[in-house]
Protein backbone atom coordinates (compact mmCIF):
# COMPACT_ATOMS: atom_id res chain seq x y z
CA UNK A 1 0.00 0.00 0.00
CA UNK A 2 1.12 3.19 -1.18
CA UNK A 3 1.46 6.77 0.87
CA UNK A 4 -1.35 8.36 -1.48
CA UNK A 5 -3.55 5.30 -0.48
CA UNK A 6 -2.52 5.50 3.46
CA UNK A 7 -3.53 8.71 3.42
CA UNK A 8 -7.35 8.06 1.64
CA UNK A 9 -7.78 5.52 3.70
CA UNK A 10 -7.04 7.92 7.03
CA UNK A 11 -8.69 10.67 5.90
CA UNK A 12 -12.13 8.21 4.90
CA UNK A 13 -11.81 6.79 8.35
CA UNK A 14 -11.54 10.54 10.17
CA UNK A 15 -14.71 11.58 8.44
CA UNK A 16 -16.41 8.89 9.70
CA UNK A 17 -14.53 9.27 12.85
CA UNK A 18 -16.17 12.87 12.86
CA UNK A 19 -19.76 11.47 12.11
CA UNK A 20 -20.37 8.22 14.26
CA UNK A 21 -21.95 8.94 17.27
CA UNK A 22 -19.94 5.80 18.86
CA UNK A 23 -16.62 4.23 17.82
CA UNK A 24 -15.93 0.89 19.73
CA UNK A 25 -12.42 -0.35 19.62
CA UNK A 26 -12.08 -4.22 19.64
CA UNK A 27 -9.38 -7.28 19.38
CA UNK A 28 -10.41 -9.64 16.35
CA UNK A 29 -6.99 -11.89 17.03
CA UNK A 30 -8.03 -15.04 16.93
CA UNK A 31 -11.09 -14.88 14.75
CA UNK A 32 -11.69 -17.11 11.85
CA UNK A 33 -12.77 -15.27 7.93
CA UNK A 34 -16.73 -16.72 8.89
CA UNK A 35 -16.85 -15.22 12.03
CA UNK A 36 -15.60 -12.16 11.07
CA UNK A 37 -18.19 -11.86 7.93
CA UNK A 38 -21.02 -12.97 10.15
CA UNK A 39 -19.88 -10.10 12.78
CA UNK A 40 -19.92 -7.69 9.75
CA UNK A 41 -23.42 -8.51 8.92
CA UNK A 42 -24.72 -8.35 12.54
CA UNK A 43 -23.26 -4.91 12.85
CA UNK A 44 -24.55 -4.21 9.31
CA UNK A 45 -28.33 -4.83 10.58
CA UNK A 46 -27.99 -2.87 13.32
CA UNK A 47 -26.88 0.57 11.17
CA UNK A 48 -23.51 0.02 12.35
CA UNK A 49 -19.64 -0.79 10.24
CA UNK A 50 -17.08 -2.89 11.26
CA UNK A 51 -13.79 -2.13 9.31
CA UNK A 52 -9.85 -3.66 10.21
CA UNK A 53 -7.50 -0.80 10.39
CA UNK A 54 -3.56 -0.71 10.36
CA UNK A 55 -3.03 1.03 14.06
CA UNK A 56 -0.68 3.38 12.84
CA UNK A 57 -3.76 4.53 10.12
CA UNK A 58 -6.25 4.68 13.75
CA UNK A 59 -3.50 7.00 15.01
CA UNK A 60 -3.97 9.51 11.95
CA UNK A 61 -7.56 8.91 11.67
CA UNK A 62 -8.46 10.22 15.15
CA UNK A 63 -6.22 12.82 15.73
CA UNK A 64 -8.77 15.76 14.94
CA UNK A 65 -11.73 14.12 16.63
CA UNK A 66 -12.78 13.12 19.97
CA UNK A 67 -11.56 9.00 19.01
CA UNK A 68 -8.14 10.70 19.94
CA UNK A 69 -8.60 10.07 23.47
CA UNK A 70 -8.43 6.34 23.12
CA UNK A 71 -5.16 6.54 20.84
CA UNK A 72 -3.11 5.35 23.65
CA UNK A 73 -5.70 1.72 22.82
CA UNK A 74 -4.32 0.96 19.82
CA UNK A 75 -2.32 -1.74 19.94
CA UNK A 76 -2.48 -4.98 18.74
CA UNK A 77 -4.73 -6.33 16.06
CA UNK A 78 -7.62 -3.75 16.27
CA UNK A 79 -10.64 -3.49 14.12
CA UNK A 80 -13.22 -0.69 14.66
CA UNK A 81 -17.31 -0.70 14.99
CA UNK A 82 -18.91 2.55 14.60
CA UNK A 83 -22.55 4.10 13.75
CA UNK A 84 -23.86 7.47 12.92
CA UNK A 85 -27.14 6.53 14.64
CA UNK A 86 -28.65 4.17 17.53
CA UNK A 87 -24.95 3.76 19.98
CA UNK A 88 -26.84 0.78 21.84
CA UNK A 89 -27.54 -1.36 18.76
CA UNK A 90 -23.69 -1.77 18.02
CA UNK A 91 -22.84 -2.10 21.72
CA UNK A 92 -25.56 -4.56 21.82
CA UNK A 93 -24.35 -6.75 18.93
CA UNK A 94 -20.56 -6.94 20.27
CA UNK A 95 -21.54 -7.93 23.25
CA UNK A 96 -23.44 -10.53 22.47
CA UNK A 97 -20.99 -11.38 19.67
CA UNK A 98 -18.00 -11.76 22.71
CA UNK A 99 -20.05 -14.36 25.03
CA UNK A 100 -20.38 -16.77 21.79
CA UNK A 101 -16.67 -15.96 20.99
CA UNK A 102 -14.16 -16.24 23.65
CA UNK A 103 -11.28 -14.91 21.48
CA UNK A 104 -13.03 -11.45 20.54
CA UNK A 105 -12.33 -8.77 22.92
CA UNK A 106 -13.96 -5.51 23.12
CA UNK A 107 -11.59 -2.63 24.65
CA UNK A 108 -12.73 0.49 24.39
CA UNK A 109 -15.31 2.84 23.21
CA UNK A 110 -15.94 6.78 22.40
CA UNK A 111 -19.54 7.42 23.16
CA UNK A 112 -21.10 11.17 22.09
CA UNK A 113 -16.53 12.94 22.80
CA UNK A 114 -16.21 10.55 26.19
CA UNK A 115 -14.15 7.71 26.72
CA UNK A 116 -16.52 4.31 27.64
CA UNK A 117 -14.62 1.23 29.33
CA UNK A 118 -15.90 -2.64 28.61
CA UNK A 119 -18.15 -2.22 31.39
CA UNK A 120 -19.88 1.04 29.97
CA UNK A 121 -20.14 -0.76 26.92
CA UNK A 122 -21.76 -3.44 28.47
CA UNK A 123 -24.19 -1.54 30.63
CA UNK A 124 -25.14 0.56 27.37
CA UNK A 125 -26.01 -2.56 25.63
CA UNK A 126 -28.00 -3.49 28.43
CA UNK A 127 -29.90 -0.09 27.28
CA UNK A 128 -33.54 -0.77 25.26
CA UNK A 129 -32.95 0.71 21.97
CA UNK A 130 -33.55 4.32 20.83
CA UNK A 131 -36.88 3.07 19.01
CA UNK A 132 -37.93 1.76 22.61
CA UNK A 133 -36.87 4.67 24.71
CA UNK A 134 -38.75 7.03 22.34
CA UNK A 135 -41.93 5.01 22.34
CA UNK A 136 -41.73 4.63 26.02
CA UNK A 137 -41.44 8.65 26.35
CA UNK A 138 -44.07 8.69 24.18
CA UNK A 139 -46.01 6.79 25.57
CA UNK A 140 -45.69 8.71 29.13
CA UNK A 141 -46.14 11.75 27.52
CA UNK A 142 -49.72 10.59 26.20
CA UNK A 143 -50.54 9.14 29.74
CA UNK A 144 -50.18 12.62 31.43
CA UNK A 145 -53.28 14.10 29.40
CA UNK A 146 -54.81 11.42 29.57
CA UNK A 147 -54.88 11.48 33.44
CA UNK A 148 -55.83 14.82 33.41
CA UNK A 149 -58.56 14.98 31.28
CA UNK A 150 -59.85 11.79 33.36
CA UNK A 151 -59.41 13.39 36.68
CA UNK A 152 -60.96 17.13 35.23
CA UNK A 153 -63.88 15.15 33.85
CA UNK A 154 -64.56 13.35 36.80
CA UNK A 155 -65.42 16.44 39.14
CA UNK A 156 -68.53 17.59 36.93
CA UNK A 157 -69.89 13.85 37.04
CA UNK A 158 -69.50 14.00 40.65
CA UNK A 159 -71.01 17.20 41.11
CA UNK A 160 -74.03 15.77 38.29
CA UNK A 161 -74.18 12.54 40.81
CA UNK A 162 -74.61 15.11 43.94
CA UNK A 163 -77.15 17.00 42.07
CA UNK A 164 -79.10 13.67 41.46
CA UNK A 165 -79.05 12.50 43.73
CA UNK A 166 -80.42 15.55 45.96
CA UNK A 167 -83.14 15.74 43.79
CA UNK A 168 -84.01 12.12 44.49
CA UNK A 169 -83.84 12.74 47.93
CA UNK A 170 -86.46 15.71 47.84
CA UNK A 171 -88.77 13.43 45.28
CA UNK A 172 -88.98 11.76 47.77
CA UNK A 173 -89.64 13.30 50.42
CA UNK A 174 -92.54 14.97 48.52
CA UNK A 175 -93.94 11.76 47.59
CA UNK A 176 -93.51 10.50 51.12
Amino acid sequence: MDITEKKRIAEDLEARFKKSSIVILTDYKGLDVASMNALRRKLREADAEYQVVKNSLLVRASESNDVALIKDQFKGPSAVALSNGDPVAPAKVLTEFVKENDKFEIKVGVLNGKMIDVNGIKALSALPSREVLLAQVLSAMNAVPTALVTALSDVPRRMVNVIQAIKDKKEAEAEG
